[in-house]
């Protein structure tokens, strides 16, 4: 055999050797992976690939993160909502009101129920007699504490519902109305007959008066037996004591009669004739003095088609005081008429327009003012 035959030979023996080596190295290094779904991959590939090893650390602890929401943004959005702008400004227009036109108040309460004078000169002159200045702002606490949350509720109400019934017939119309079929006569059910503004004053009335009616009852008698209830403390004490919690909704049933008309018309009127009056004058709103003009209109229109309910009603409500009430609305009605004729139904007619009129046309000129203000900031406008 010649020295090269031996050469390779030999060279092909450690080839052997050197590759059979590399192949016993691999296996002891790499392991063949296995698939998800059960069965050995490519050998070749996954010979390549190393070991994957997890490394979990024990000392490591899970953080969880919980976040309340914010407060302060839910109460800023609710405080900017339309709603509230409208109650805040009847709040506001009520208190501004009550503040400058307390003594009439005062001396509108005392004529009414029989208290007195019976002239609005002799009813001033006798209370400052008597009590002096402040006795014309006699109850004028309670009263405040009366007329903000009262006209808040009534002047919200009235624009909620308003609003609510006029969407409600829009829906109504848009939609296919029911009807009735009487053989060749047709039935249809229609709302537009209703008046949203009506409804809406019916409603803001009925809501106010269930609400304030406590504070009205107190008013009233701080204003009528000053010496026997002196001040709200004792008032509230020596109701509850005499007649239980009941005591603060006494004459709640003749209270509602008389407010529905009056509720009902003065809301209407106020809308009727500021629409008709920005129609006629091609205008999109009324300025402040043509609000405080209508604004008294409507409010003497509503107390003199509703005044002698307002009669029967304050008879009602401090009947107990003088020792005679009478047993429900008709029968005071029909005691004023025997005693002091039909006259006697308008008996302080005159002090009641004299403070209904310039608190009506404060409230509403101060009211849309709010209002402006409110909604224009909110962006509501």
């Amino acid at each position: 055999m010649s020295q090269n035959s031996k050469s390779s030979i030999q060279y092909r023996a450690l080839l052997s050797k050197s590759m059979a080596f590399e192949s016993q190295s691999h296996k002891k290094n790499y392991s063949p992976q296995v698939s998800s779904a059960g069965v050995f991959d490519d050998g070749y590939a996954n010979a390549m690939l190393p070991k994957q090893h997890l490394e979990i650390d024990n000392n490591t602890k899970p953080s969880f993160h919980f976040q309340l929401p914010d407060p302060r943004i839910a109460v800023k959005d609710f405080f900017r909502t339309r709603e509230v702008a409208e109650f805040v400004s009847g709040a506001m227009a009520g208190a501004m009101t009550k503040a400058v036109l307390a003594p009439l108040e005062t001396i509108r309460t005392r004529m009414v129920v029989g208290v007195g004078s019976k002239d609005i000169a002799g009813s001033f002159i006798e209370v400052i007699q008597q009590q002096g200045w402040q006795g014309l702002w006699t109850g004028n606490a309670v009263n405040m504490v009366r007329i903000i949350p009262t006209q808040a509720i009534e002047l919200g109400t009235f624009e909620c519902v308003k609003r609510a019934m006029t969407s409600a017939q829009e829906r109504w119309n848009e939609a296919e109305q029911p009807s009735i079929h009487f053989g060749p006569v047709n039935l249809q059910f229609s709302l537009s007959w209703i008046s949203p503004v009506a409804v809406a004053g019916a409603a803001a009335g009925v809501v106010s008066t269930l609400a304030c009616h406590p504070l009205e009852v107190l008013k009233d008698r701080l204003t009528v037996s000053p010496e026997v209830y002196p001040n709200i403390t004792i008032a509230v004490s020596k109701i509850y004591r005499d007649g239980g919690f009941g005591a603060f909704y006494a004459g709640i049933s003749p209270t509602l009669v008389g407010m529905l008309p009056y509720s009902t018309s003065y809301y209407f009127m106020y809308e009727t004739m500021k629409k008709t009056y920005c129609l006629k004058k091609k205008k999109k709103s009324l300025n402040r003095i043509e609000m405080l003009l209508v604004g008294a209109l409507s409010g003497f229109t509503a107390s003199t088609i509703s005044f002698p309910l307002e009669v029967a009603r304050k008879r009602l409500m401090v009947g107990a005081l003088r020792g005679k009430c009478p047993p429900n609305m008709a029968a005071a009605i029909s005691e004023v008429i025997r005693e002091e004729g039909i006259k006697g139904l308008y008996r302080g007619w005159g002090a009641s327009c004299l403070k209904v009129m310039p608190s009506s046309g404060i409230t509403w000129m101060f009211y849309e003012a709010w209002k402006d203000i409110l909604l224009v900031n909110n962006h509501h406008l």
